[in-house]
Order: structure tokens, then sequence, then C-alpha cells
């Protein structure tokens, strides 16, 4: 498996890949929902506050994530991993794990200070996300499932609190998605 940087190139590939996971697993109109925020996201979203990345099997990609600025009043790089994908045949074999890995040591190498998510606990914690509170670290909009709302640093230093309430992307700025 690679795993490497997406090319703009392959957005229409990647977002048509989400739409694929998340219909088949949530329905179709979650297919359509994501499949139409990573449109949104690669199209509408600052190069330097968008990274993404995808597994590549052979020529087939396979997976995909994307991370995305979260924009505090304190002067700190914090990204939100968000939306993660395998494609449904290639689930179960570690593939998301590796390119959460991969993302993760990218988001690193840049100097970013944080990362969350909002997803299932059980899963991102074998990639080394844990709970956090929104008293230490605020997520953009109110979430339904507060419990998925994970972080980790990936500097140094331990991350206690981030005050205040960030902003995210324009793509990520609608209630649906929390």
């Amino acid at each position: 498996m690679d795993y490497r940087a997406y090319r703009l190139s392959e957005s229409t590939v990647i977002a048509d890949m989400f739409a694929s996971v998340f219909a088949e697993s949530e329905g179709e109109a979650e297919g359509a929902l994501i499949g139409n925020l990573v449109k949104d996201m690669v199209t509408s979203t600052d190069r330097r506050d968008l990274y993404g990345f995808v597994a590549v099997d052979g020529k087939e990609i396979v997976g995909s994530i994307f991370f995305s600025r979260l924009t505090f009043d304190e002067d700190i790089d914090v990204f939100v991993l968000a939306p993660v994908a395998v494609a449904t045949d290639h689930q179960g074999r570690g593939i998301g794990q590796g390119l959460i890995t991969h993302g993760l040591q990218e988001m690193r190498r840049m100097g970013v200070s944080y990362v969350t998510t909002y997803g299932d606990p059980s899963f991102y914690a074998k990639v080394g996300f844990q709970p956090i509170s929104q008293d230490a670290v605020a997520a953009p909009l109110e979430l339904s499932q507060p419990e998925g709302w994970l972080g980790q640093p990936l500097g140094d230093d331990d991350i206690d609190a981030i005050p205040g309430r960030p902003t995210c992307v324009k793509a990520l700025d609608d209630p649906v998605y929390w």
C-alpha cells in the first residue's frame, strides 16, 4: 500500500469514493452529503488550510483523509481530521489506520501542534486520539455526540487547553457535520 498526498487532479475520484463508502454504510443521502463536502473542501479551501492524503493499491485510490485548519484566537496550528474513508472492499485491512498514521506524521513534520477529530473513539484510539473536553479544546460548532470529540498533540509538549471557540474552514462550517 502506498500512502501519499492527494493530487488536485484526483479530486473527483476521491469525492466519488467518499460518496460511495458513506452511501453503502449510512445511506444515499449521507453519501451525497459527504461526497459534496469533499468537493467543497477541495475547491473552496486555501491550500495552506487543507491537506489530503490517499492510500493507493496499485493504481487505485482505496482510501483518503483530509486535515483542515481550525483557527483559534491563540496563534497555534490546529487541524481537524475529517472526513476519512476507505473503499468498502478494502476495509478491515488496516488501511485506514495506516493512512491516518501517515497523515499524522506529515502534519507533525509540518509543525502542526494539535490534531482533533470527531468520530468513533474506539477506532481513533488505535492511532493515538483520546477524548477531549470541550472546556480544553472547543469544537467549532455544537457537537451532536460530544463523546466523539477527540484529539492528540503532535509536538513535544502536551496541550492542556486552547482558549476560545475556533472557526473551521467554510466547507465544514455547517451544523450537519457536527
